[in-house]
């Protein structure tokens, strides 16, 4: 039968496809097949090329015994790992060569692999944050039962500890509900009318009492103008708040934190006209190779520093999911030594 006949079987299968006769050489493949494998797949061996145990035993098989078989093909197309799910089928029949072909499929499924670990390090990260104050609480709880029973200052003091780890871990639920409420609200814009300027001057009262803590000078540049986007009120002001507060926490003490607005006729990101809100901190800065990375959940550039601070991990991470449903971007610029710089980008 001819190679023609073999190439028109396999590309009207919508997936990577070959197909392997009893001499174990490739008959034929499909467009998507040599896409993944190689232009040059006909008559070759499958073994030089489906190189992984597994699979080859799942091929020998069905070429063998006819059973349909499954298995899966682990790869890397230059970028990032690929999972394959591979199933093997005996085709036999009057027009088929004799002893038949295997018409060996591969569905991609590095998508699904890549959340189903992602689910796993969310979990596992989640795990981990609320067993450290749980730990402390039950240890604290234990001492109180015993030796600290009638010590009356180690039970305020331990009472006090108790009380931080308590809202530690009520931070972080509040957090993981936040999250959760923005990425189901992803996909719908805001449609309310919203003055930023007005609101960072209510955000800036409502923060300063922070920054007088560690002497910090909070300047709104400029302070006296309209800038109306479309957004969620609330939403928007968890943005801003989150973005401010970690540029106080974590700027230089007797610093300044500006926040600036400047309006401009296009973005080439969001593809209008925009208006870019910019925080900016004149602190130790962060190290450009967490800068990638800030955004991911429970990512902290300062692990122990964060935790200090009674930081979740979670706020960039909420920041972003935000201002992607409001179909704006967020860029972060950061030298060591000369401060940071959180651009919020919005169309107007």
């Amino acid at each position: 039968m001819s190679e023609l006949f073999f190439a028109q079987l396999v590309d009207a299968i919508p997936l990577p496809a070959v197909l392997v006769g009893q001499e174990e050489r490739f008959l034929g493949a499909n467009a998507e097949a040599r896409t993944v494998f190689g232009a040059s797949l006909v008559g070759r061996h499958f073994a030089t090329l489906l190189r992984q145990p597994p699979v080859i035993e799942a091929i020998e098989t069905c070429l063998a015994d006819r059973t349909p078989q499954t298995t899966r093909h682990l790869g890397n197309d230059g970028a990032q790992d690929t999972t394959f799910d591979v199933t093997c089928r005996h085709i036999s029949g009057p027009q088929i060569p004799q002893g038949g072909v295997v018409l060996i499929t591969f569905r991609d499924v590095s998508e699904l692999e890549q959340a189903s670990q992602m689910r796993r390090d969310f979990v596992a990260n989640v795990s981990h944050e609320l067993r450290t104050p749980l730990t402390a609480l039950m240890g604290f709880i234990e001492t109180l039962r015993g030796p600290a029973r009638n010590d009356a200052g180690a039970r305020d003091r331990f009472l006090e500890i108790m009380d931080g780890e308590a809202q530690r871990m009520n931070r972080l639920v509040g957090d993981l509900l936040s999250l959760n409420r923005v990425e189901s609200e992803e996909r719908v814009r805001p449609r309310e009318t919203v003055d930023l300027c007005q609101q960072l001057e209510s955000i800036l009262t409502a923060l300063q009492p922070v920054a007088d803590k560690v002497a910090t000078t909070l300047v709104l540049d400029p302070h006296e103008q309209t800038v109306e986007v479309l957004g969620d009120t609330d939403q928007l002001r968890q943005v801003f708040t989150n973005l401010i507060e970690n540029a106080i926490k974590y700027g230089k003490p007797k610093g300044t934190v500006t926040i600036r607005l400047t309006l401009v006729d296009r973005d080439v990101s969001v593809r209008a006209a925009a208006v870019y809100v910019q925080i900016m901190d004149d602190g130790p800065g962060i190290d450009p190779v967490h800068l990638p990375r800030l955004t991911q959940r429970f990512y902290r550039a300062d692990n122990h520093r964060s935790r200090e601070m009674g930081g979740t991990g979670l706020g960039l991470a909420i920041v972003k999911h935000i201002i992607n449903r409001h179909r704006g971007r967020l860029r972060v610029n950061s030298e060591l030594g000369k401060g940071s710089c959180f651009t919020v980008v919005l169309p107007r």
